[in-house]
Formats: C-alpha cells, structure tokens, sequence
C-alpha cells in the first residue's frame, strides 16, 4: 500500500506543483524566474539531459542475471505503441469519427506516458532493476513518434503535404541530443556492468532521489502546460482510448512477452515490467500532433486528463497483477 500511495502521491504531486505555478503566474500572484514555456522546456532539458541519465547508468550497472540480455523488450515496446495507435484508428473507424477526431484518437491510443510516469512506477514496485530495463523497453520510442506517429496524424489533416519527409525526420531523429543522451546512458551503464567493477553502495540512495527528483520535473513541465477543455463533450472518446490504453494494449503486449519466455526470466521482472508500461496514460506528447496539424486539440486533451485520472484505479490493479506473477 506505500508503494501505491508514495506513486500516486508524486504523480499528483508534480502536477499540480505544475498548474498551480501556471495559474499563480497567470493571475499576476507569482512571478517564477522564466517565461511559462521557457520554464517548462528547461525542466525537461534538466530531467532529461540530468538526472534521469545518471539514474539509469547506476541502475543498470547494478542489474545482474540474464535481465541485460533482453534484447526482445524494445520490439514489445514497439509494437505496443503502434497497436495502440491502430486500435485507436479502429476505434474512431467504428464510433464514424471525423479525420480531424481520427488522427487525434490516433496519438493518443498510440503516444504513451513511458518515461516520466511509467519509469517511476517501476522503480517503486520493482525497485532498481525494473527501472533499468524502461529505457530498454522505450529504445524505439522516439522512431516511432516522430517516424511513424507524426507523419500519419499529419496525414489526416488539412496540412498533410506540408513539413518534413519521413527521410528528413528520421535523419533529425538521429541528431536529438535527447536520443543520444539515452542511448548513452544504457550504452555507458551495460559497459559499467560487464566490466565487473562493483558498483558504490551509496548509488543506491543517490537513485532513490534522483528517480523521484526526474518525475517531478517532468510532471512538472507538463502542469505549466496543461489546459482544461470541455472534457464532458469526448467522454465516449476518451473511454475508448482508456479500453485501448489499460486493457487491449496491455493484455496484447503480455502475451506477446509470455510467448517470449520473459516471464520464465529474473522472476518474471520483464513481464512485470512489460505489464507496467504497456497500460500507462495518454502521454503528453499527444498534444503536439493536433497543434502542430490542426486537429482536434479538445480531444487529444480529454483523453489526456481521463486516462491520467483513471491511473488511481490501474496502479492498484497493476500492483496486484504483478504481485501474483
């Protein structure tokens, strides 16, 4: 119960740290240090650049066992992201949504709350080990937004000639500081691992404030940001994309991950963790898609704020599911 109470309570915290901050500064009541939208890009430079690359170096330099050799974690990661995101086409297929709704349903069936929410609930129910294999499982999560993601919910707007070729947005992709930066974080921390030097004990408690520390910067950034819009008129959309997000995709990516025997490995971490991230939130990446292309930015935000909402019921269940594995 004080893993659930301590996750929920940073997620909460972090939010309304956030969006009191925006109102406070809206209404003249607070002056912070730097613009809303300056403030929120350099918590997330910090968090994403800073701490978070230091935490998941000392975590998987601690990792042992044949966890570091499940190289079939960035595929199911993959392929719950793009299920999500082709359940959600159905879905909008089926409810006779138009093209504007359909490729707002498509980003947030398909965009997922991994790396701020997701990696925090892994370190507090599977403590250290599970929270290195989340920047594993997410490899291909940027290829798969901006690759893949972007251009098809461009393609249901107005504007779908307009900006960048695939071939141009993947070579950027290749040259985001954030990519790199994770990719040298697992890279730096596998080599630390195999090179048999035991890793400082203090790390331990270094990682016990860093991980929370990354959470709340970026749940942060995402406060300053967030807008409540008539979120009664798409609850029927939003209910979709919470079945998609907290029952079909989960329930896909598990069995996908059984087939693969990562149940039969480390007690059954990668299941656990496959489990964890695979029924996480809308994340709030989804939003750029309808800003950017016109779509509909109401939708994508209910969606949003439902599914965050819903986390008070899915993080109970999911502690209890993988208490049972």
């Amino acid at each position: 119960m004080h893993k659930l109470i301590y996750s929920l309570g940073i997620i909460g915290f972090g939010l309304m740290l956030g969006y009191a901050l925006q109102v406070l500064a809206n209404r003249g009541a607070v002056r912070l240090p730097l613009p809303t939208d300056r403030l929120r890009k350099l918590l997330q430079q910090v968090a994403l650049l800073g701490v978070n690359p230091v935490a998941i170096v000392g975590a998987i330099w601690a990792i042992r066992g044949h966890t570091l050799g499940v190289a079939v974690l960035p595929l199911i990661g993959f392929f719950s992201l793009m299920a999500g995101g082709i359940l959600a086409l159905g879905a909008a297929r089926l409810m006779g949504l138009p093209p504007r709704q359909t490729g707002a349903m498509f980003g947030c069936g398909s965009f997922t709350n991994i790396g701020s929410i997701g990696a925090l609930v892994c370190f507090v129910f599977l403590g250290e080990p599970g929270f290195a294999l989340v920047p594993i499982y997410k490899m291909f999560e940027e290829l798969a937004y901006y690759g893949i993601g972007f251009p098809i919910a461009k393609y249901y707007s107005e504007h779908g000639s307009a900006g960048e070729t695939v071939a141009a947005r993947i070579r950027r992709l290749a040259r985001d500081p954030f990519i790199l930066t994770a990719l040298a974080s697992i890279f730096i921390g596998g080599l630390l691992n195999l090179s048999g030097v035991e890793r400082p004990e203090a790390f331990a408690t270094v990682n016990a404030v860093l991980v929370p520390l990354g959470t709340v910067m970026l749940l942060t950034s995402i406060g300053l940001a967030m807008r409540f819009r008539r979120v009664r008129g798409y609850l029927s959309q939003s209910a979709a994309v919470a079945v998609i997000k907290f029952a079909l995709v989960p329930l896909s990516a598990a069995g996908l991950a059984g087939w693969f025997g990562l149940g039969e490995i480390h007690d059954g971490l990668p299941l656990k963790v496959v489990i964890i991230l695979s029924s996480m939130p809308v994340a709030f990446n989804a939003l750029i898609p309808p800003s950017l292309y016109d779509l509909d930015l109401d939708l994508a935000n209910s969606c949003w704020f439902v599914t965050t909402f819903l986390l008070t019921l899915v993080l109970p269940l999911q502690l209890l599911v993988i208490g049972r594995i």
